[in-house]
């Protein structure tokens, strides 16, 4: 079976508890429709920066910074897509870029 990379990109924050309760809740029920296909649930990230060639930093995590990732299982790509377009962050606006981690 292959693993897919999840990279989350956008997406809104809940502003209050009872909204931040309704959020975690729907990515808790997201999380459990995929069971055991689930490898790493992961964590939404901070600002994000980048090494570039020549060594020097930008800061500004780019036109499209990553706000989050999850690592999955999925007998084929078509599968992946499937499960991503479940998740609660297409409701906040939010994208999910989606890359096969290839075993070395």
């Amino acid at each position: 079976m292959a693993k897919y990379l999840f990279i989350y990109h956008g997406g809104t924050k809940p502003s209050n508890p009872a909204d931040v309760k309704k959020v975690m809740d729907a990515w808790g029920a997201w999380f459990g429709s995929m069971g055991a296909a689930v490898i790493d649930g992961g964590n939404p990230v901070g600002k994000s920066s980048t090494v570039k060639s020549d060594g020097s930093i930008a800061n500004d995590g780019g036109a499209n910074p990553v706000s989050g990732y999850t690592l999955i299982e999925a007998p084929n790509l078509d599968e992946a897509h499937k499960k991503a377009r479940a998740c609660p962050i297409l409701e906040s606006g939010g994208s999910i870029e989606i890359a096969e981690a290839i075993d070395m």
